[in-house]
């Protein structure tokens, strides 16, 4: 009953939900602990008033430790999605749940576990009785109870201050974090993603251990990849001699990828460890003797940044790098070997003949290697103003001023034009001024972060180390009450948000946030039958995702709606025609797309990318496509985030989308980004704030453009129209004989936009004026509105 997300449902369902927390049977007790979580999710205020969450806590107490895990789990799910205090653990609370743990089944023990790494001792010595009480939870043989105990442990040791207790610790956490290392590869990728993170903190846990990470010959690529990262983060003094052993042999690896990294590895090892950058530098010489392209290339790389750690230390090898000129096709490596020639040219007798090798082909180079030539070239010319040099930076100057399209680049040769042409000594301070010395980048993330993550240990977010909120979209419960529209007319269609979902096109289930208990209220263009009801499963809701937003693998979420703009035609796709549109539905932005196999064979393993663009619109996951038979088609909603991949300069609407499949190359499009798709459900105001705003705006900021070719015949319908697109009027007057309409709508970010339309109803001919801080964005704001008005 729980899982029939309907308001009338939950009526019938409060009172034998408040017998069967109750009920004598243990297993009924914890079946209705979840359903509690369930409820709230659908209707948090009843849960509230009628007692079910005191209910809940109260099955904190039971003396069956499964019921107890269960109360555990729903009341830390109800906990992420309240903004309020709903459980919050106390002493006796406390040692309920140590009790529990010993008791309870694997999962049970995890959900407790969970909930105590959230728990802040009040001193010292508790933090050690608690994780007294913890440490046997290591040696379980589920590795998600092992994570969950290593979690609560290192959130407790912080408090602890004695040094031996946290050096047992350290030594008790080892064996199992090692053990861990020798289940299958997947598992093995998941410890080594959490051991990562913790070695950052504490490496000390496994200081000594560094021999279990070295990687077996069939070892998968992304654990040997892991281990690689955790050795080079282990790697001191006293070890150093038999990780770089290991580093070389997997330098002559097949594994190209792997190779580079283990090549890589070496430098970092360098970097990190003055006393060893000797002897990882001899590692590296060897290696550039053998005369593999790669190696050799990803060698120079990272000599180059050696060099810039300990400079005027060990350039006696240049000569050996320089040997290897003409093997580098790669742009990095080219760039690392230029930097090193311009760097270190007084000492290179034949510096001027290198970087002229490399000129001959500038115009062909990548922008990388454009810019390197640039500035090594004018280091030449100061260190050596003969000639040579001299022709040299007229050459580079001109291909790089003249005839480039690279803005940088360009950008840059006229900075060193006019610095060498007025004051070659104010030039020479600043291009051979001294270089700040480089640092360790191995515990690459930054304190915050780290603490964040340590505290997700065995979640996704220490798989992806990112914080959750960067990849889960949660869902908030709280009800959304609206004030009535205000029309002209006085009219008002109340509907619910389920039939908005329905006549916006949406046949995929609303999550539970978008149907709020009291109904929205909204201009409807038409009415649909609802979208039946969504049934989450058990799992999700106990791990704390919206079941509504995960689009099963085999099951891709699909949309029926108006047809679609085509983007890819059949023609230049190689039969595959691509039909998309951005849209929104439920307060989010979707990218809607309509696959067709006009082919003969069967298309599958569809992946889609966006190239930067002015709001950053990246896809959210993966694209769910199931395979295409011939002449088949399959449509699908893709959920989009924003701000992730912004491009820079003037905002414009160009969304340029790759999109690749296993049968086919790549296929390249371009969509247009209309600026309504992301008028948000927040954008009403005021009549006095609209008017405080619009004056308290700079006339500068105003925008004004008409569009003589467009007629309004209804004002009726042109409201309705635009509040489904979330701008809500705010006020009409009459100016002569034209009707003045005000609008208001906001963008992400808080970006308001207040908007005047004239018109004379029935007549060609509308004028629209804009207000906004941002008046750049005013000519995407245009296209919106006539796409809008002329629908």
């Amino acid at each position: 009953m729980g899982c029939i997300r309907v308001d009338k449902i939950t009526e019938y369902l409060c009172d034998p939900l408040q017998r069967c927390l109750k009920d004598d049977d243990p297993y009924v007790r914890k079946t209705a602990a979840i359903c509690v979580a369930k409820l709230y999710d659908i209707n948090a205020e009843l849960v509230e008033d009628r007692g079910f969450l005191d209910s809940l806590k109260d099955l904190i107490s039971d003396n069956n430790p499964m019921v107890v895990a269960n109360a555990v789990a729903a009341l830390a799910e109800i906990q992420e999605n309240s903004s309020g205090p709903i459980f919050e653990i106390t002493t006796p609370t406390l040692t309920k749940l140590l009790t529990a743990l010993n008791e309870c089944t694997e999962w049970g023990q995890v959900f407790i576990l969970d909930a105590l790494s959230r728990y802040k001792a009040s001193d010292a010595r508790e933090a050690e009785n608690i994780v007294e009480r913890v440490t046997p939870r290591l040696q379980h043989a589920n590795c998600a109870v092992v994570l969950s105990a290593v979690k609560m442990i290192l959130q407790q040791m912080e408090l602890i201050t004695s040094t031996d207790v946290v050096r047992n610790l350290c030594k008790k956490m080892a064996p199992p974090l090692v053990t861990l290392l020798s289940a299958e590869p997947e598992i093995q990728y998941v410890a080594l993603r959490n051991i990562n993170l913790i070695v950052q903190r504490r490496p000390t846990i496994l200081a000594h251990e560094i021999k279990v990470f070295f990687c077996k010959y069939n070892d998968p690529i992304y654990v040997k990849m892991e281990k690689l990262e955790i050795m080079i983060k282990l790697a001191s003094d006293r070890n150093i001699d038999q990780v770089l052993l290991e580093f070389k042999e997997y330098a002559t690896e097949v594994d190209v990828d792997f190779v580079r990294k283990a090549v890589r590895a070496i430098g970092r090892c360098a970097i990190k460890l003055e006393r060893a950058a000797e002897r990882c530098i001899s590692v590296l010489l060897e290696l550039i003797k053998i005369k593999v392209n790669y190696v050799v290339q990803e060698a120079i790389i990272v000599i180059k940044d050696i060099f810039r750690r300990y400079p005027n230390t060990y350039e006696s090898i240049i000569a050996t790098l320089c040997e290897s000129l003409d093997t580098l096709d790669e742009p990095e490596a080219k760039a690392s070997m230029i930097w090193i020639i311009g760097e270190y040219a007084e000492r290179i007798d034949n510096a001027d003949e290198l970087l002229e090798s490399f000129l001959e082909s500038f115009p062909e180079e990548p922008p990388q290697v454009q810019l390197q030539l640039l500035t090594a070239t004018v280091k030449l010319f100061l260190k050596k103003p003969t000639e040579g040099p001299q022709q040299m930076i007229q050459v580079v100057l001109n291909n790089a001023t003249v005839e480039t399209d690279n803005p940088d680049l360009r950008d840059r040769a006229y900075i060193y034009w006019r610095l060498l042409s007025t004051d070659p000594e104010a030039a020479k301070d600043v291009v051979l001024a001294e270089k700040p010395v480089i640092s360790d980048d191995s515990n690459q993330l930054d304190s915050t972060l780290l603490d964040e993550l340590l505290a997700n240990i065995a979640t996704l977010s220490s798989v992806y180390h990112k914080p959750p909120d960067a990849f889960v979209t949660r869902a908030k419960t709280a009800t959304q009450k609206t004030e009535d529209d205000d029309y002209p007319d006085g009219n008002e269609t109340r509907y619910s948000e389920t039939l908005s979902n329905a006549a916006n096109g949406g046949a995929s289930p609303p999550s539970s946030s978008s149907v709020p208990h009291a109904a929205a209220r909204r201009p409807a263009p038409a009415l649909a039958t609802p979208a039946p009801a969504a049934v989450p499963d058990l799992l999700s809701d106990l791990i704390g995702l919206d079941n509504n937003q995960i689009v099963p693998a085999d099951q891709p979420a699909t949309s029926s709606g108006p047809p679609l703009p085509i983007l890819l035609p059949a023609g230049s796709g190689q039969g595959l025609q691509i039909s998309a549109q951005l849209v929104r539905q439920d307060g989010q932005i979707f990218y809607s797309l309509l696959f067709e196999n006009n082919t003969q064979i069967t298309l599958d393993g569809f992946m889609i990318q966006f190239n930067k663009n002015s709001f950053g619109l990246a896809a959210a996951g993966p694209l769910q496509v199931p395979p295409l038979a011939p002449g088949a088609s399959a449509r699908t909603l893709l959920p989009m985030v924003l701000f992730q991949n912004t491009s820079t300069g003037p905002p414009n609407t160009l969304l340029q989308v790759a999109v690749k499949n296993s049968q086919q190359p790549v296929w390249y499009f371009n969509d247009k980004i209309l600026l309504h798709v992301f008028f948000t459900e927040d954008g009403r105001m005021e009549r006095t704030s609209f008017l405080e705003t619009w004056r308290s705006l700079p006339d500068s900021n105003e925008v004004l453009k008409e569009f003589p070719g467009i007629m309004v015949t209804s004002a009726e319908a042109t409201l309705d129209r635009l509040a489904a697109s979330n701008m809500f009027f705010i006020a009409k007057r009459k100016h002569a004989n034209q009707d003045v309409f005000y609008f208001s709508a906001k963008i992400p970010r808080d970006i308001p936009f207040l908007i005047e339309l004239t018109t004379i109803i029935g007549n060609p001919g509308v004028k629209c004026a804009i207000k906004t801080p941002n008046p750049e964005m005013a000519p995407l704001f245009f296209e919106a509105i006539e796409t809008l008005l002329k629908a």
